[in-house]
C-alpha cells in the first residue's frame, strides 16, 4: 500500500465521513510530538512516500525461502527496495545515508495482523517495535482509518495499516456515537442482532472506507464478568455480516473462543479466525479446505495469566496451553497462521513476542517468523509488497542483534527499525 500512490477516498464515503476522518487525522497528527516529527523527517533525499537508504554488512534472511546471505546489502530508493542480496553485484548509490549492520541480522519489517491503534503514539510505538505493517482489530471511533492515512502521508510515523473501523457487536456502547448513521440503532431493544441492523453497521463501515469488517461470535476473555464461551451471534447472523461485507469486497475477521462458535464463523465464510482457543479438529479441517487464516493472538492470552485479577489470571493459565496445542495442530494440518498481538489500551506489545510464542507452541524458528512476514502479508493481500526484502518490496527493515533462527527472542527488541527507507 505504501509503495504505491494512495487511492482517493471511496466514492461510497459520505462528505461527512470525509470531514470526520480529516478531523480525526488532524487530532491524531497533533498527538505526535515535534521531536518525533523532526526525527521522522530527518533523512536526506526523503520523498513524499519514503527515503533513500542503504543497509550494509549484516546477514540477510529471506523468510520466503529461508535463504541466508552474509555481508548483505539492501538498497532502498524512495522507500522501495531497489536491490537486496550479497554485496557483490549490487551497485551502492553515492551520497545516501548508510546504516551499518555488521554483526547483525537483517529481516523485512514485521506484520502485526491484529492490533488496536487509537493514537499516533501507539502507532509510532508499534513501528519502533518492528511492526511496520498491521491490520486493525477495530477501534471505537474510526481512529484506525486516520492512522492508515497518517501512514500514507508520513510513513515513518505509523505502520502501513488496514483498517477495520467499528466492531459489529450486539452492544455498540459508546461506539453508537462514532457516526450519525449509527445512532438510529440506539432505539433497538435487543441491540445489533436483526439482519437489518447487522447490515447497517457493515454498510456504515464500508461507507467510511474500511479494509476489513470485524465481528465476534463469543464474549470477551479479557473481561472477568463475561464468559468467553458464550455465543453472541448464530451462524445465520454471521452469514449476514459476511455477505454484507463481501458486497463491498471486504473480508471478515472474527473474535472467537468456543469450538461451536469457531465452526459457525468459519462455515459462515469469515476470512480469519481471531483467538480461537478451543478450535477443534473439524473446524481446522474446514479452515484448511477454505484457506481460512488463524490469528491466535497468543500474546493476549499469555498476558491474561499475568493479570492482577484472579479470574483473568486463571483464565490465562488455563487457556494458553490449550491455544498452543491448537496453533501446532493448525500448523500441522496446513492452516495458514498469522501473527497478531491484540495490543490495546495504550500498551503496544512487541510483535517479536508473538513470534516467540509461536515458536514455543511448536513451530520452527523460520515458520514462526513467517507468521509475521510472508504468512501475515498473504492474509492482508500484501504478499507483493511486504514480508520480504526484494526488488519492488517496501523498504521496511528490522535489524536484530543476533541470529533469529537460533534465538527468535532477539526480535522482541530490534536493534534498529527502518520504515519506508527512514531509519528510526
Amino acid at each position: 500500500m505504501c509503495v504505491e500512490d494512495a487511492p482517493p477516498p471511496s466514492s461510497r464515503m459520505t462528505r461527512r465521513g470525509v470531514l470526520a476522518a480529516a478531523a480525526a487525522l488532524a487530532g491524531t497528527a497533533a498527538a505526535v510530538t515535534p521531536a518525533q516529527a523532526a526525527s521522522a523527517a530527518a533523512p536526506s533525499r526523503r520523498g513524499a512516500k519514503g527515503a533513500d537508504l542503504v543497509v550494509e554488512g549484516g546477514t540477510l534472511l529471506d523468510p520466503a525461502t529461508g535463504e541466508v546471505t552474509e555481508d548483505a546489502v539492501v538498497v532502498i530508493v524512495n522507500g522501495v527496495v531497489r536491490a537486496a542480496g550479497a554485496r557483490r553485484g549490487i551497485a551502492v548509490p553515492q551520497g545516501v545515508e548508510v546504516v551499518d549492520a555488521h554483526g547483525k541480522w537483517i529481516l523485512p519489517g514485521l506484520v502485526d495482523a491484529h492490533i488496536h491503534l487509537n493514537t499516533a503514539t501507539e502507532a509510532l510505538d508499534a513501528v519502533r517495535q518492528g511492526a511496520t505493517s498491521a491490520r486493525s482489530g477495530s477501534t471505537n471511533f474510526y481512529q484506525d482509518i486516520a492512522v492508515r492515512e497518517l501512514a500514507r502521508q508520513s510513513p515513518a510515523l505509523a505502520p502501513r495499516l488496514e483498517a477495520a473501523g467499528v466492531f459489529v457487536t450486539p452492544d455498540l456502547g459508546d461506539t453508537i456515537l462514532a457516526d450519525p448513521d449509527l445512532t438510529e440503532l440506539a432505539r433497538l431493544e435487543d441491540g445489533v442482532r436483526s439482519a437489518e441492523a447487522l447490515r447497517r453497521v457493515v454498510e456504515v463501515n464500508l461507507a467510511r472506507g474500511v479494509d476489513w469488517v470485524k465481528t465476534r461470535v463469543n464474549e470477551r476473555a479479557g473481561l472477568p464478568e463475561q464468559d468467553p464461551l458464550a455465543q453472541v451471534y448464530s451462524y445465520g447472523q454471521l452469514r449476514e455480516i459476511v455477505t454484507a461485507a463481501r458486497r463491498g469486497g471486504k473480508g471478515v475477521l472474527c473474535h472467537s473462543y468456543a469450538e461451536q462458535g469457531c465452526h459457525d464463523a468459519v462455515t459462515a465464510g469469515i476470512r480469519s479466525l481471531e483467538h480461537g482457543v478451543f478450535v477443534g479438529e473439524r473446524t481446522l479441517v474446514e479452515m484448511r479446505r477454505r484457506g481460512t487464516y488463524f490469528t491466535p493472538t497468543l500474546s493476549a492470552i499469555a498476558g491474561l495469566a499475568e493479570s492482577s485479577d484472579p479470574v483473568l489470571a486463571e483464565r490465562g493459565r488455563t487457556y494458553l496451553p490449550v491455544l498452543e496445542r491448537a496453533v501446532l495442530a493448525a500448523h500441522e494440518r496446513g492452516v495458514p497462521l498469522a501473527a497478531g498481538t491484540d495490543s490495546s489500551g495504550g500498551r503496544v506489545k512487541p510483535i517479536g513476542r508473538e513470534i516467540e510464542l509461536m515458536h514455543s507452541a511448536g513451530l520452527s524458528s523460520l515458520d514462526a517468523i513467517r507468521t509475521a512476514t510472508t504468512g501475515a502479508a498473504r492474509l492482508l493481500g500484501l504478499e507483493r509488497t511486504v514480508g520480504r526484502l526484494a526488488r519492488g518490496f517496501a523498504g521496511d527493515v528490522v535489524i536484530a542483534d543476533g541470529d533469529p533462527l537460533a534465538d527468535v527472542t532477539v526480535l522482541k527488541r530490534p536493534a534498529r527499525v527502518i520504515r519506508a527507507g527512514v531509519a528510526l
